[in-house]
């Protein structure tokens, strides 16, 4: 339900206090002024802590700097005038035991009286007294039709017209922005031109990075490496190549839902961050990087109010990859001790929105460690689907030293056995493989010439693979995933040769 619909109902079911988290007031203003129109004329009184009200000639100034009279204008207005009473930043006063009582008195007086009282706020701050008669109404950041709109009406000031792909590309580089900050960056872009261009779409996306930097629990990731990057994993490749045009209008047309999203599961190393960068770059979607410990705060109802405001953000820019590395450690131990039941209202709210969501943004989670995570966000419906990412076999380690190598010396790669490379160092995952090279390098350069591989190989005799520090967790993992679990992202494995003489 949009919010004008759901507002417009809230009126006729006289909801007596609603709260609006929002920092876009002049646009929220504006939809309740016309809602307010179309519920036959009701009257507006907009108030803040500098001006007091303002527009209505009779109680200008009223309640300047002193929210509790601003608060006794509703009991001021004949019983019988339908009102809306507009408060800007006022939950900055609502800890306040007279502005608690106050409010407490008037949600029961308007339940018989054509008035509401909106608070608009940039976040949800309402103390546990206020949380029975206050209701949240999400206020939504503008969607592409609304963006369009608005482009058009600045286009049409400039006198020049744009061609519909074109048109549309900026559109779709405007969303996850509030309406402020596109016309601002709009405006920027035809002051430095006279026009709209297609290249102003970099501009535009550079306000967003901005943007999302400030949220300071979404970060605009570069992803430049492609699937090809990345040795081994053919099961999870090929799932994730079958799936390459499944954001697309052709798609929705042959009936396809757009994909939910994939949790990897594995040993440490293996590639799984990888991954997540190279499928927004192979689906050519924008990575956003979700800092799960950012959405925890210090003050009770902000962590609730993060993740709204990131799964809001995350919508808003989708199609889109939203990366969660290392679940695990986020959700691990919900048990609610020390944190007020924090951590679980947190974790209700985002698995809720996994099995909810229909908006095109592909979730992509990694784990180390599947014990921690609860069985709920194991369960089927939340993810497309659960990979278990394994150390590579022989046959993937040489493909994971033919992918460094041909980056690192394209021109020497027959220079260097890849056989005997895979061969010699049993049980390293992907990172320790790249860690043996780095280290052959150093070798190589401190001596005023080029890495071999008897550089390599002392390199990688030096190093302690993870599988042998960290052999329990592995094993567990292994059976965990031979237990069928979840799908193996290797094809050919000693993990799957396991599962199938299980089945035989």
């Amino acid at each position: 339900m949009v919010f004008r619909e759901e507002f417009e109902l809230l009126l006729r079911a006289r909801y007596p206090l609603i709260y609006i988290p929002t920092c876009e007031e002049e646009r929220v203003e504006a939809a309740i002024a016309e809602i307010a129109k179309k519920q036959g004329n009701r009257g507006i009184y907009v108030w803040d802590f500098v001006d007091g009200y303002q527009g209505n000639p009779n109680d200008a100034g009223f309640g300047r700097r002193n929210p509790l009279q601003a608060l006794e204008l509703v009991e001021k207005i004949a019983a019988s005038a339908p009102a809306i009473f507009i408060l800007r930043d006022f939950h900055r006063f609502l800890e306040d035991v007279a502005i608690s009582r106050k409010l407490k008195n008037l949600a029961r007086l308007l339940k018989s009286q054509p008035k509401n009282i909106v608070i608009l706020s940039p976040r949800i701050a309402i103390p546990e007294e206020l949380s029975e008669v206050l209701t949240v109404l999400e206020f939504h950041l503008p969607a592409a039709p609304e963006i369009k709109a608005e482009v058009e009406r600045l286009l049409a000031a400039t006198g020049k017209s744009l061609e519909g792909k074109i048109l549309d590309e900026i559109v779709r580089s405007c969303q996850g922005l509030s309406m402020e900050r596109i016309r601002r960056v709009l405006a920027r872009a035809i002051a430095t031109h006279g026009e709209l261009l297609p290249e102003d779409v970099e501009l535009v996306l550079e306000e967003k990075r901005q943007t999302i930097r400030q949220t300071q629990i979404l970060e605009f990731y570069p992803a430049t490496e492609n699937i090809s990057d990345i040795g081994g994993l053919d099961n999870l490749k090929d799932w994730l190549l079958r799936r390459g045009g499944a954001f697309s209008e052709r798609a929705r047309q042959y009936g396809l839902p757009h994909p939910r999203g994939l949790l990897l599961v594995g040993i440490q190393g293996t590639g799984k961050s990888l991954m997540a960068k190279a499928i927004a770059h192979h689906w050519h979607l924008p990575l956003l990087r979700l800092d799960v410990g950012r959405l925890f705060a210090g003050l009770v109802g902000e962590s609730e109010s993060r993740t709204r405001q990131m799964i809001q953000l995350a919508e808003a820019l989708s199609p889109c990859v939203l990366w969660i590395d290392e679940i695990d450690k986020a959700f691990s131990g919900l048990d609610g001790k020390g944190d007020a039941g924090t951590s679980n209202r947190v974790f209700g709210t985002f698995i809720t929105w996994l099995a909810e969501k229909i908006s095109p943004v592909f979730v992509v989670a990694t784990a180390n460690n599947i014990q921690t995570l609860p069985a709920e966000m194991l369960r089927k419906g939340r993810f497309d689907e659960i990979f278990f990412v394994g150390l590579p076999t022989q046959e993937e380690r040489k493909a994971i030293f033919a992918v460094h190598l041909s980056r690192l010396r394209p021109h020497n790669l027959q220079n260097y056995d890849l056989d005997r490379l895979a061969y010699e160092t049993p049980d390293f995952s992907g990172a320790e493989i790249e860690q043996s090279l780095i280290e052959a390098m150093h070798i190589g350069f401190s001596q005023n010439r080029d890495f071999t591989i008897d550089d390599i190989l002392e390199a990688a005799s030096q190093i302690v693979p993870l599988a042998r520090t960290a052999q329990e967790q592995i094993q567990f993992l292994q059976e965990w995933a031979a237990a069928g679990k979840a799908r193996l992202a290797s094809k050919h494995s000693s993990l799957s040769n396991r599962i199938q003489s299980q089945f035989r």
